[in-house]
């Protein structure tokens, strides 16, 4: 009875260092895959840059997505792109 215990022990022991180091190699395989495809790049509408689209910081405005380098950009971006007030130009032509 001791030997069968013994044994029983030993196979799960055998069982579950083969699971972790099975279940390790394919994560790694997965991350080499992942480094070795090319990064898709996305273009920073503000200073017209190329930056990785994983680093890039992301606005969603009105269902768009724009993609930006940092977040000064995108400031001078929305600065820009925001309406001018009809009020203040005719105030200012009188």
């Amino acid at each position: 009875m001791l030997r069968f215990m013994l044994f029983v022990f030993l196979f799960l022991l055998l069982y579950t260092i083969l699971h972790s180091l099975i279940k390790n190699m394919f994560i790694q395989r997965k991350k080499l895959n992942r480094e070795l495809e090319p990064e898709e790049l996305v273009q920073d509408p503000h200073c017209q840059t190329y930056i990785p689209k994983r680093t890039a910081i992301r606005k969603r405005v009105k269902g768009r997505a724009y993609y930006f380098c940092d977040k000064e950009c995108a400031r001078r971006f929305f600065d820009q792109k925001k309406p001018q007030n009809p009020k203040d130009g005719a105030q200012r032509l009188k």
